[in-house]
């Protein structure tokens, strides 16, 4: 049996608590490994090391902070393949999309290779007599990032490369799920010459999690989950006084207006919604026909679509996608799929009840997909995080920017037309943080920035560009005066001003 251990101080250490969590196959249903879970006082070590390290790493100029970047991406490029292959070993996503969960970090680390521009600060010369005021981008010390299973490389580089790239040390806490990839990231940027102990990765589950939202020595945590668990996160970590930065979960809208391209709008939605098996925090769950003869026209192109997409295990190169990350998960989603039929909604496709040969332990879910769904429904109410797929009728345009606006959650939405003015007017009054016009996963570039409306974020700043640097720095501000000799002292007691 695989064990996987602690990564602290550049090597690996293992666990004393005698708690360890399962990771399985989702291919084959199986156990491949085992994963330590931590206690409070191994995520104090971790901490103590970290604190250790971060005075050195912040004392290098931004420049050589940058080459190490530099070298973590050029590493990454060599083991593309080994990562993919192990990331959808424990995950389940099929390698072509496991590629991309690591290229989109990959991306953010390419970012922060600017860092020597991106740390610049104002200054402002002649602000008053003989006054000169200028800021400072400063690291916060010791950080923390708290990942979830569905992306485990992606969401960990959004986190640590703009935290050590602004001269923090930063202390991960990855899915026990699928544990292995943060592991050798830790390990590729040791080889990429970060000094040891300033990024160290500690395993565990909820115990863990509050030692960190706890430590008085972790002052900013971010954290990617789902909207129950990112409120208690922000709320605990905000009244221990840290800087808090916490996205949840998402039921993004797919908006398909009379005059879209359905072929195309159909493909984008194909992916959007079953890509990954539906566990992407921005999958497109529900599309939404604007007028009754649009519904009509979609309904049976994405039922042709949704039957003839190929679910297979993770090596599958012709597999659209493969399994759900847990039998737990699995059935989780069958219960919403009940549901949906117990609510009214048609079950127009049922993936329930997939077998795949040669692989029947593994955790497969075949398309499901849903029409006449209604916004009273818990299930579109609620995130299934699932290859479900739900169809809600609008009469108008305003009642199509109504449905999204008016959910709980505001991560990302979608329009489909060929009308610029509704487009614009979409984008403009829609009540979400991430829009697509005619893109179906609209995750900005790593030179923006990512972050949710509403349940979908808590906090102020968003994950990597700009936001990301922000968020890792803290900003000083001096107003400096040199007098000249023999100059006269003004030793009034008011506030000085510039005059």
């Amino acid at each position: 049996m695989r064990h996987i251990s602690h990564f602290i101080g550049g090597q690996a250490v293992a666990g004393v608590s005698g708690r360890v969590g399962e990771v399985f196959d989702p291919n084959t249903g199986r156990v491949q490994a085992q994963v330590d879970l931590g206690t409070p006082d191994e995520l104090a070590r971790a901490v103590a090391v970290a604190k250790a390290a971060q005075p050195g790493w912040a004392a290098l100029n931004p420049q050589r902070r940058a080459r190490v970047m530099f070298e973590f991406k050029r590493l990454l490029e060599r083991d593309m393949d080994a990562l993919a292959h192990l990331l959808a070993s424990e995950h389940g996503k099929v390698i072509s999309d496991a590629k991309g969960d690591i290229q989109r970090g990959l991306e953010v680390v390419e970012f922060v290779c600017g860092i020597p521009h991106l740390l610049k600060g104002e200054y402002t010369e002649g602000a008053g007599p003989g006054i000169d005021v200028f800021s400072l981008r400063q690291p916060l010390g010791v950080v923390a990032g708290i990942t979830p299973f569905n992306f485990p490389a992606m969401i960990p580089m959004w986190m640590f490369a703009p935290a050590l790239a602004t001269g923090n040390a930063f202390i991960l806490k990855p899915s026990e799920r699928d544990p292995s990839v943060p592991v050798r990231l830790a390990a590729l940027l040791l080889e990429a010459g970060l000094p040891e102990g300033v990024l160290n990765v500690v395993h565990g589950d909820k115990v863990v999690v509050d030692a960190i939202l706890d430590h008085p020595d972790i002052r900013a945590v971010s954290f990617v989950g789902s909207s129950d668990i990112a409120q208690y996160v922000y709320g605990r970590g905000s009244q221990n006084g840290k800087r808090m930065q916490c996205m949840g979960g998402a039921k993004n809208h797919g908006i398909v207006l009379p005059d879209a391209d359905l072929d195309q709008a159909v493909a984008d939605i194909m992916g959007a919604a079953y890509g990954s098996a539906g566990e992407r925090c921005m999958a497109l769950p529900v599309v939404v026909p604007v007028g009754e003869e649009t519904a009509e026209r979609l309904r049976p192109k994405l039922l042709a679509a949704a039957e003839a997409l190929r679910v297979g295990v993770s090596t599958d190169a012709e597999a659209h996608y493969g399994p759900v990350v847990s039998a737990a998960h699995k059935a989780r989603i069958e219960h919403y799929i009940q549901m949906g039929v117990d609510e009214g909604a048609e079950l127009v496709l049922d993936g329930r009840g997939f077998k795949l040969q040669g692989h029947e332990d593994g955790f497969f879910l075949a398309p499901s997909l849903f029409d006449h769904v209604t916004p009273a429904m818990q299930t579109y109410q609620d995130e299934i995080f699932g290859p479900v797929l739900q169809i809600v009728r609008a009469k108008t345009l305003e009642e199509a920017i109504r449905l999204p606006s008016q959910h709980p959650y505001g991560n990302g939405v979608a329009i489909f037309t060929r009308n610029g003015d509704a487009a614009r007017e979409f984008a403009s009054q829609v009540e979400v943080g991430m829009v697509g016009i005619n893109v179906p996963i609209p995750v900005p570039v790593a030179y923006h920035s990512f972050g949710g409306w509403k349940r979908s974020g808590f906090g102020d700043l968003n994950q990597y560009g700009m936001d990301g640097v922000r968020f890792y720095t803290r900003t000083k501000t001096v107003t400096q005066r040199w007098p000249r000799a023999g100059q006269s002292h003004d030793s009034s007691f008011i506030i000085p001003t510039m005059r």
